[in-house]
């Protein structure tokens, strides 16, 4: 699957996505991440893609046709256009799930005061990762190539791993997880894994967990 991110910063996750699992998932030819800049576009010779908004108002707005030739200029079959914005629709593990399929997802990163509205009359969505205001779409683009990239079959490498993950059905949370050693010391207060874990009942402890997953 090919993820392109649209944004006036090519370089500036250039570690995020060259480490752990987007690494290995490129390494493996699953997903390629690539980034391109609307400036390559840019009809002037300073390579304006912003101006002064329409009514009046602080801060610049991206201008529609660097924008939109940009992603003229990636766009394949098999593929959604998405803005990430603070006005967008609530991101979901349903929508990672659901675009996992696709063959391309093209990732509109906006910047200043925003883009000018007409480019979410060309795209399919507009989401996003939350309820508060970010300085750019950056870091929600790789929020949700990540996010979308981990159902593709092979990137986590063991597909088990995405049976019980949270939200993966609607309201599900991931039961608590604990590890070695069985009890902890901090701060002169012990803490312990819960019994039901050590007593090798498999159907308590998944009557356990369900109850923790709120199931």
């Amino acid at each position: 699957m090919i993820f392109d991110c649209i944004t006036i910063f090519p370089k500036i996750l250039d570690s995020y996505h060259n480490e752990s699992i987007l690494a290995r998932a490129k390494s493996l030819g699953l997903i390629d991440i690539r980034f391109h800049t609307p400036r390559e576009f840019a009809t002037d010779a300073h390579q304006s893609i912003d101006d002064r908004p329409y009514g009046g108002g602080a801060g610049m707005v991206m201008m529609f046709d660097p924008i939109a030739q940009s992603i003229q200029n990636v766009q394949q079959p098999n593929s959604k256009t998405v803005i990430l914005a603070a006005n967008g629709k609530q991101f979901t593990q349903q929508m990672a799930q659901e675009w996992s399929q696709l063959d391309q997802l093209i990732l509109v990163c906006g910047r200043y005061e925003g883009i000018d509205a007409r480019v979410e009359e060309i795209v399919d969505e507009v989401v996003s990762i939350g309820p508060y205001v970010l300085t750019g779409g950056e870091l929600p683009a790789m929020v949700v190539a990540e996010a979308v990239a981990r159902n593709i079959p092979g990137v986590l490498g063991k597909e088990a791993s995405l049976v019980e993950e949270s939200h993966t059905d609607a309201g599900y949370l991931e039961y608590p997880q604990y590890t070695r050693p069985e009890v902890v010391t901090w701060q002169g207060k012990d803490y312990q894994v819960p019994e039901v874990l050590l007593s090798g009942n498999h159907a308590e402890i998944e009557k356990w967990r369900a109850e923790q997953s709120g199931q």
